[in-house]
């Protein structure tokens, strides 16, 4: 190493990695401590501190010791750190005082005296103390002071920690440890120290220099040489990162200039890239330093190539170090984009085809210098890092094949071959460091430009291996990319059957991701290829496509459409099959129009449809039909003939389709639509506060996904046209000899056969071809219909009543009849409902559209059966509107409905009430146009709901009928009568008010106190007489209403009282206390006189005729609790006035007036009465009930026994299933047959009496 700053800068660039000091002194001292110095040194890492607030580092320091010479110390104005001494060792082992001052202070002064003039300020002097050399000059040692105290005072006054003494170096003790280690530390402190501060300083200069750049006489190359500077002193501390940042500030600030350049802003320093390139041996990878562009770089004579490669190379290595070979790759990939940019910034002059070799030699060198550094298992798991220098290698490859004329069909011209020569040339020699290998970069390029298979193999090798290494990452685009190129590949060597399934992939891709243009270039070469391989249908379709791609220019456009009109226009024969062709990009159906506009006309008018066509093509172009095929639906045709009219039309006049864009892209292909969403953040603190805004795509994943499908069927860009054929057997709408022009076509059609159709294709034919398009959406449909005359008859209010005059509108719809002058309508008289008719009558027509077209006036003439209504004339397909006045009267006849009988073959007695139903009435109209008359029904409403009842006091009877207003007309009301058919009853009215007002829903009741002058009628048959008129109308135009109805069993029978008694003495009740309850029943007639109602319940015992009756006290306020017996049967004699009293306990439950509880009296049949029979089970007794009737009549005991033993003698009884018994039953009475005279009484019930001692507070 001590001739190292003797050699060339080369040499000193490939070995230096060390600090430098300078030892002077003892040089056999030194020596002797050399070994172990240089090694324990870089032992032990220091913390470097540096400034500017960047993070300290741990590195280990070592040093270059190199004899000290004057020659080696730095010049004024060098500023170089690769040769810059950082420290100064003296070594002295000398301890002789003599000796000292003889010689060795003389050669200490002489240094200090070097190195002040040459402003070095880190200097430290070493003594050596051994114990052999204090033995031997013992005598001469300085009695008060030792020699190193001599050495500080002489040279280190106020650098004391200058002077190091170093004990025993070379003896194995614990002191000489010691001594060493403390050296070690103080020679790594000062060699740090001076590091940092030269550092920090030739970093200070380095600003400077470059704040200068916009200086004149600036140069890039020395900068670049003082950075580059900085960069190894890094590397030499092993810091890579900081000496890759170097060289990446260096790459922005020549990329930022020459932007400035392009933009204008020229430096003179650039001049010097401006040169003509004559080398293009690409990238070298391989060496660590390539002093042979760095010494161009030196000199300002590198070009750019030059100077990019010598950066990246610098680059290369140091990632390398760095163990991030996969971003080589990257920067390796912008390199390359960006040196073709600056080469055409600065207007570069090179040899064509020089800058393709250069990127080509490039990319196989990064990937053979990442091969080299990778295992196989990195690289396959790395592909997409390297998988865009093998297709850049691809492309230039090809550019340089068609540059050469290697991939022509008849090889390379002398002009071409002559090109390759220069290309060659320009690579010059082979590298020795790839001068062994047989897969090296020179060697493949130069074998690929030297013959047309060479270079098809190579080609081939590299395509297949980028498309393979796409496939495996998963970018299909990029794949078909590639896979496009081959197909241009092969499309130059004539071979379009493997081309054609590459372009079919790019095709597809491009549609459905929807790129316009690549969709457009690729068609191009697709329709090239079709036409080569004689696929004449696919070729046409992929020229009508291109004949309406606005991307081409008009004259490219005009070029295809007239490749389809000259096969249209072959001379064929007459039964050669035509080709159908998609239209959607031959034209485009933008609008149709119907006349009339409700799409709907009826038999004998002729119904238009107007399209609408928007031409693709560039030229006019000569149909000779344009056809519209059209489906009859059969649901709908099945009613032809029945009511079907333009009103039902749901179909507008205009249909608009929507036009696809005019591009050779789908609309369909765009993909879905952003749905985008404001997003605000603001601060936690103050809500009001908006630290930003901005937008968020909410279907990300929807937008940014790949579309890799197929498109669908129905679009037109597919890549392989979907075979389009017209339906067989379909109706057509044809226009012949049209011609359509570029842009909008009006076309009519016109249809008169009866039906309802839609539109489902379209086709238009030019020769052997004919343009179809399949479906036509959104569905169009139209009707030409066939309608007979329809009369109705219509209310003008919701509800027709009966018994006013109401108004019903009669609508005549003559569909296809004329009506002459001398047609009339007949209706037949029904004896209920009367037509209210006056000499004339107006009438109003309508057309098909329902405006008033006319009106005139009806004849009507009325006789004892027929009404004739004379009609106006009247045109087909109009409507005959007028109205007439009806009145239904009330049906007074009785309705009765049949006896229901029980299932005992008894008559269910039930009380009887009439009302009178709807009224249906149908009338029956002769009409002229059919010999069968049309029946009419009409439906009227009885305004009225009446309904009875029964009131008893006592003996004494009153009957109050209810009658309610279910119609939604007020009327008046007056003169409400009541009548019996036998006259044999004196009804007196109660009613105070002759008429009075009924709205809509009101009821009003009428009461008549009957009397009877011999005996009550066992049934009472009453008429319910009132006369109503509409509140509207006049009071005397009233109109008569009744309501007949039957009363049986008015006669009351037995009464019933009942007295609540206090306990035996008390005054009172009281709550908590028995009470007795004795209850009173007393029959009011004699047996003959009911009837033979209660015959059923009658018996003869011992000569007695009586009548059972059963009783029950409940309680149905829950105010009362029953003691003992609650129900009972009672044996009543047949005498008048007979009585018979019951005694029941009662305890009340609570204090105040409480009403007297419910007391109920039944009819009890005894099972012989309806033994004939099955039971009734809806009418037979409970549980108790049963057992109670079970027992002798004189036996009537403790209710509490007698439903213990009903609970053994229950109906569902096992033992007793299998045989039926008679079963008694009750009947109750019928409304009015027992008066309870104790019905609405209270007694007064005290509290109970209270010992207990209330405390109150009052606050």
């Amino acid at each position: 190493r001590a001739g190292l700053f003797n050699s060339s800068p080369e040499v000193q660039l490939a070995i230096l990695n060390e600090h430098i000091i300078l030892c002077a002194g003892d040089q056999a001292l030194f020596t002797s401590l050399y070994t172990p110095l240089a090694q324990q040194l870089p032992r032990e890492p220091m913390e470097w501190r540096r400034s500017y607030g960047r993070a300290p580092k741990m590195i280990h320091l070592e040093a270059n010791f190199v004899q000290f010479k004057e020659e080696l110390l730095p010049k004024e104005g060098n500023k170089a750190l690769l040769t810059f001494p950082f420290l100064h060792i003296y070594w002295t082992d000398c301890c002789d005082t003599e000796v000292y001052k003889a010689s060795v202070r003389d050669n200490m002064m002489r240094w200090q005296g070097n190195l002040r003039l040459h402003g070095s300020a880190d200097w430290v002097i070493v003594v050596v103390e051994t114990s052999d050399a204090k033995k031997k000059n013992k005598t001469n040692i300085l009695p008060r002071s030792s020699l190193v105290d001599k050495i500080r005072n002489d040279f280190c006054n106020k650098q004391n920690d200058r002077c190091v003494v170093l004990s025993d170096p070379l003896k194995d003790s614990s002191r000489s440890q010691e001594s060493w280690s403390t050296f070690l530390l103080k020679l790594r402190t000062l060699l740090l120290m001076s590091f940092t501060q030269n550092l920090g300083r030739f970093e200070e200069d380095m600003r400077t220099l470059r704040e200068k750049r916009n200086q004149p006489g600036w140069s890039f190359c020395d900068y670049f040489m003082v950075q580059e500077e900085l960069a190894f002193v890094f590397e030499m501390l092993q810091q890579f990162e900081d000496a890759l940042l170097q060289y990446d500030e260096l790459d922005a600030l020549f990329t930022q200039c020459v932007l400035n350049f392009g933009a204008g802003d020229g430096a003179n320093w650039l001049g010097s890239f401006c040169s003509p390139v004559k080398s293009w041996t690409g990238l070298l990878l391989r060496r660590p330093i390539d002093m042979e562009k760095r010494d161009g770089i030196q000199r300002g004579q590198a070009s750019l190539l030059e100077l990019r490669s010598y950066l990246f190379c610098r680059q290369c290595t140091l990632l390398i170090f760095l163990q991030r070979p996969w971003e080589v790759t990257q920067r390796a990939l912008e390199l390359l984009h960006n040196c073709v940019q600056e080469l055409c910034l600065l207007e570069v002059s090179m040899l064509e085809g020089a800058l393709d070799c250069w990127v080509f030699l490039s990319c196989l060198e990064v990937l053979h210098r990442i091969e080299g550094c990778c295992d196989q298992a990195q690289l396959e798991a790395n592909v997409s890092h390297t998988v865009g220098l093998w297709a850049y290698a691809t492309d230039k490859l090809k550019s340089l094949g068609y540059m050469c004329g290697l991939v022509s069909e008849k090889g390379p011209l002398s002009l071409e071959l002559n090109r390759t020569v220069d290309l060659l040339a320009g690579l010059g020699d082979e590298n020795a460091e790839t001068v062994h290998s047989l897969q090296s970069p020179y060697k493949k390029l130069k074998e690929a430009l030297s013959s047309v298979e060479a270079f098809e193999r190579h080609y081939l090798e590299l395509s297949h291996a980028a498309v393979e290494m796409y496939r495996a990452i998963g970018r299909m685009r990029s794949a078909r990319l590639v896979g496009k190129s081959l197909a241009e590949f092969y499309m130059r060597k004539g071979n379009p059957e493997q081309a054609e399934s590459f372009l079919q992939n790019a095709l597809r891709s491009y549609v459905s991701e929807g790129w316009s243009l690549p969709v457009t270039h690729t068609r191009k070469q697709m329709a090239e290829c079709q036409k080569l391989l004689g696929k004449t249908e696919n070729y046409l379709q992929t020229s009508a496509l291109l004949a309406g791609d606005a991307n081409l220019t008009n004259e490219e456009r005009i070029h295809f459409c007239q490749e389809i009109l000259t096969f249209a226009n072959q001379s064929t024969g007459s039964k050669a099959q035509k080709v159908a062709l998609s239209m959607s990009y031959f034209a485009q159906l933008k609008q149709l129009q119907f006349r009339p506009a409700t799409a709907t006309v009826h038999s004998g008018t002729a119904l238009q449809v107007e399209l609408c066509l928007r031409s693709l093509m560039p030229v006019a172009v000569p149909l000779e039909q344009l056809a519209a095929s059209v489906h009859l639906n059969l649901e709908q045709g099945e009613t032809i003939g029945n009511t079907r009219g333009p009103q039902r039309r749901p179909y507008p006049g205009t249909v608009l389709f929507p036009l696809g864009n005019s591009s050779a892209v789908h609309p369909s292909a765009a993909g879905p639509s952003l749905e985008l969403e404001e997003i605000q953040d603001r601060s936690p603190s103050d809500p009001r506060t908006l630290n930003s805004t901005g937008m968020v795509c909410k279907n990300t994943h929807l937008v940014m996904r790949r579309h890799d499908s197929s498109p669908s069927p129905d679009t037109p860009n597919l890549v392989s046209p979907v075979p389009v054929v017209m339906d067989d057997g379909a109706k057509m709408l044809m226009s012949g000899d049209v011609t359509l022009l570029p842009g909008n076509n009006s076309i009519v059609f016109s249809s008169q056969e009866l039906g309802t159709y839609t539109l489902r294709q379209l086709c238009a034919t030019v020769g052997q071809v004919q343009f179809v398009l399949p479906h036509i959406s959104p569905l169009v449909q139209y009707e030409v219909y066939s309608q007979e005359p329809q009369l109705t008859v219509e209310p003008l209010t919701d509800q027709l009543l009966a018994g006013l005059t109401q108004r019903a509108k009669v609508r005549l719809q003559t569909g296809h009849y004329t009506v002459k002058k001398e047609d009339a309508l007949q209706l037949t008289k029904i004896d209920s409902m009367l037509i209210l008719t006056s000499s004339s009558c107006p009438a109003t027509i309508f057309n098909s559209t329902a405006e008033l077209v006319g009106e005139s006036v009806l004849f009507i003439q009325s006789s004892d059966k027929v009404t004739c209504i004379s009609l106006p004339p009247t045109p087909p397909y109009h409507t005959l509107e007028f109205q007439l006045e009806v009145l239904c009267a009330i049906p007074s006849d009785l309705i009765r409905p049949e006896n229901q009988r029980l299932t005992n073959g008894e008559i269910r007695q039930r009380p009887r009430s009439y009302s009178h139903p709807d009224n249906h009435m149908t009338m029956s109209i002769d009409c002229p146009w059919s010999i069968y008359s049309t029946p009419i029904s009409l439906t009227f409403y009885i305004p009225f709901k009446a309904k009875h009842s029964l009131l008893s006091a006592g003996n004494r009877k009153y009957i109050q009928v209810c009658l309610q207003n279910v119609s939604d007309v007020t009327f008046h009301l007056m003169d409400q009568r009541l009548t019996d058919h036998e006259s044999s009853l004196e009804l007196q009215s109660l009613n105070t008010k002759a008429q009075q007002l009924v709205y809509s829903k009101q009821s009003v009741y009428c009461v008549w106190n009957v009397r009877w002058k011999e005996n009550m009628p066992l049934c009472l048959q009453c008429v319910f007489s009132a006369s109503f008129s509409s509140a509207s109308e006049e009071v005397s135009a009233f109109k008569p209403y009744h309501y007949e109805f039957q009363l049986e069993r008015v006669t009351t029978l037995y009464s019933v009282r009942a007295e609540i008694m206090p306990a035996a003495g008390q005054q009172n009740c009281h709550s908590g206390s028995l009470c007795g309850l004795e209850m009173s029943i007393t029959r009011l007639a004699e047996p003959e006189d009911d009837g033979g109602t209660e015959e059923k319940g009658q018996t003869e015992t011992e000569e007695v005729c009586s009548t059972k009756l059963m009783y029950e006290v409940a309680d149905s306020s829950s105010s009362w609790v029953v003691y003992g017996r609650s129900s009972g049967l009672v044996s009543m004699p047949a005498d008048a006035n007979a009585n018979y009293k019951v005694q029941v306990e009662l305890m009340p439950l609570f204090a105040g007036h409480l009403p007297f509880p419910d007391i109920k009296v039944f009819k009890y049949l005894p099972p012989s009465a309806n033994s004939a029979s099955q039971p009734d089970t809806d009418s037979c007794v409970e549980n108790d009930t049963l057992s109670l009737l079970d027992r002798p009549l004189d036996n009537q005991g403790d209710t509490a026994s007698i439903r213990s033993q009903g609970s053994v003698h229950s109906v569902g009884s096992g033992e007793h299933q299998s045989r039926v018994l008679p079963m008694p039953c009750l009947e109750p009475f019928s409304p009015g047959q027992v008066f309870n005279h104790s019905q609405g009484c209270q007694v007064l019930v005290l509290p109970s009496t209270d010992d207990h001692v209330l405390e109150i507070n009052a606050t």
